[in-house]
């Protein structure tokens, strides 16, 4: 089965969504899934050194008590999935190219999924600043990838062209808001959704397949 997820480094229910995407595919484990993590940028007009997080926030939500009843829902939904989110430690708002970036480069090594977790977790969790090109490196190397080369790659603009074309992809899909998973290239399914939910559409998925899918 092939899973795309669509999603945003720098987007908290994306978090939470790839969380309750794992623990739903662990409850159907006669399935085999391949995930495609498929960058959707969220503000990709910010500059590449990012903004203040509190003035974007302000921004966005229009002012601080918004704000507040945001994250305490965020907050709440990832207790339950074992994220404890710390956004007051959280000081710039990144623009979350690199990060995407990195992924795209990790490709090649096989350590995408245990890279984006290290994001969210780097991100969300010890509020570090994931657009800035040595704190990422440190990140990659965490998970694997050697440091030099991968510093080297982080500061030129190779794939960038390509996570944009992704980007512009998820529009052209119809895609608004993440997290959004495409099954199969047929099935899609908005927002950060329960496991059960997510198990409903993984078997309609399956029951469509051959058999020797599971095999």
């Amino acid at each position: 089965m092939r899973i795309e997820y669509v999603f945003d480094t720098v987007c908290p229910w994306c978090y939470v969504g790839k969380r309750r995407l794992e623990r739903a595919l662990a409850q159907r484990p006669e399935t085999r899934a391949r995930i495609i993590w498929r960058p959707f940028l969220l503000n990709p007009d910010l500059p590449a050194e990012g903004i203040d997080r509190r003035t974007y926030l302000d921004r966005k939500f229009g002012g601080t008590a918004r704000v507040q009843r945001v994250h305490a829902a965020v907050a709440a939904a990832g207790k339950s999935e074992g994220i404890d989110f710390d956004f007051d430690s959280i000081t710039r708002m990144p623009n979350s190219l690199n990060s995407h970036r990195m992924i795209r480069y990790a490709g090649a090594s096989g350590c995408e999924a245990e890279l984006v977790e290290s994001l969210y977790r780097a991100y969300f969790v010890q509020g570090l600043d994931i657009g800035d090109v040595e704190v990422l490196t440190a990140i990659g190397a965490s998970v694997g990838l050697a440091p030099d080369p991968l510093r080297t790659y982080l500061s030129s603009d190779a794939d960038a062209v390509g996570v944009l074309n992704d980007n512009a992809r998820a529009h052209r899909l119809g895609v608004n808001g993440v997290p959004c998973l495409i099954l199969d290239g047929s099935y899609a399914l908005a927002g950060a959704q329960e496991p059960d939910i997510l198990l409903r559409l993984i078997d309609i998925v399956r029951e469509s397949q051959p058999e020797a899918a599971f095999s």
